[in-house]
């Protein structure tokens, strides 16, 4: 259910730094030369099902994030900035009342992680100064929450918020204070656009117009952006595997299956990996692997049919066949404390 801000509900900033709440450290990383990656706790992810072919709004299934219509990233939470913290928000959540306790509460005092979007947009290298407008669109084009960037320079900005279905996981929602932007509150996001430099499209009774032209998917982009493997550089998308865009002929055959190399798949597509330092394997919406360039650099990919429900919008990495739904690439070694921390209440 949407939390709604109230006398029940305050913004209250709280520090990520308890160790009680900190996920245990990454296993350690696999030696040099080595293509056996160590397995971390999570398990491969069933539920991911790749929005292929799909007709009108369910085009949305994968909530982009397009700057000028290109795509930047996607809002789902293990594929969030690194550098992007949560605001928790003060909210009552029920509790199991003993039978035969008249007396006891039904509530107690419980905190939800929320995201503003004006720390999003930072987080994704952008100035808020330079921004013209962002418009979050809702279940229809004309759900679309529009607001200008003197919106997100005013203090109602902070109360600009999204946050997951189930906590760490599912589809984001957003949070609209009273009174901003246009008005507009829808119950779900299904695409994010921000416009810098191109003139904000408008809108009509049908959708997005540009130019006084009738707009079908992602103004200035088109058809939005859904199912494959997401691979970032430094929080910055920077590749989609999809199986029918590989190259039979750059493949290799082993043990009956096609193969390719990440990082010759990575420079087909103009990737810059010269500075990677590590690299990590994100399935469930959590990160489960991590491993150096060392590993990275020889290590071959299977991208299996969508048949297989496991490992449906995934590729398998390596000889132990690693489940990827997402690979993160960074130019520095993460620490600890730089790690999206998961409280033991928001585990699904």
């Amino acid at each position: 259910m949407k939390v709604l801000f109230s006398a029940f509900v305050v913004i209250a900033l709280v520090g990520c730094r308890d160790a009680d709440h900190k996920q245990p450290p990454p296993a350690q990383a696999p030696t040099a030369g080595s293509d056996a990656i160590v397995v971390g706790s999570g398990s491969a992810d069933d539920t991911y099902v790749p929005a292929e072919f799909k007709a009108g709004m369910q085009r949305f299934k994968d909530v982009g994030v397009y700057v000028d219509g290109k795509p930047v990233g996607f809002l789902s939470f293990g594929e969030l900035p690194i550098t992007l913290k949560p605001t928790w928000v003060k909210t009552k959540v029920n509790i199991d009342k003993p039978i035969d306790c008249k007396e006891c509460k039904i509530w107690k005092w419980g905190e939800q992680r929320y995201y503003r979007f004006t720390d999003y947009l930072r987080a994704i290298g952008l100035d808020l100064k330079t921004i013209r407008q962002i418009q979050v669109q809702g279940p229809k084009e004309t759900n679309t929450i529009v607001a200008t960037g003197r919106d997100l320079m005013q203090p109602k900005a902070d109360e600009f918020m999204f946050f997951f279905g189930l906590h760490v996981r599912g589809k984001p929602i957003p949070h609209v204070p009273l009174n901003f932007g246009n008005g507009l509150d829808p119950d779900k996001i299904t695409a994010v656009m921000i416009y810098v430099d191109k003139t904000p499209p408008t809108f009509d009774e049908g959708g997005f117009v540009v130019d006084g032209r009738p707009v079908d998917g992602i103004p200035y982009f088109g058809e939005p952006l859904r199912g494959g493997v997401r691979i970032y550089l430094d929080d910055k998308l920077a590749a989609i595997i999809k199986r029918q865009d590989l190259d039979a002929k750059q493949a290799i055959v082993k043990d009956g299956e096609l193969r390719w190399s990440l990082w010759g798949f990575l420079e087909s597509r103009g990737v810059d990996t010269s500075k990677v330092v590590e690299g990590w394997v994100i399935r469930d919406d959590t990160r489960q692997e991590r491993f150096p360039t060392s590993v990275l650099a020889p290590i071959m990919f299977e991208a299996p049919s969508k048949s297989g429900k496991s490992q449906s919008g995934a590729v398998l990495l390596g000889d132990q066949k690693i489940v990827a739904n997402v690979i993160a690439l960074h130019t520095h070694a993460l620490k600890i404390d730089e790690l999206p921390v998961i409280r033991p209440d928001e585990q699904n």
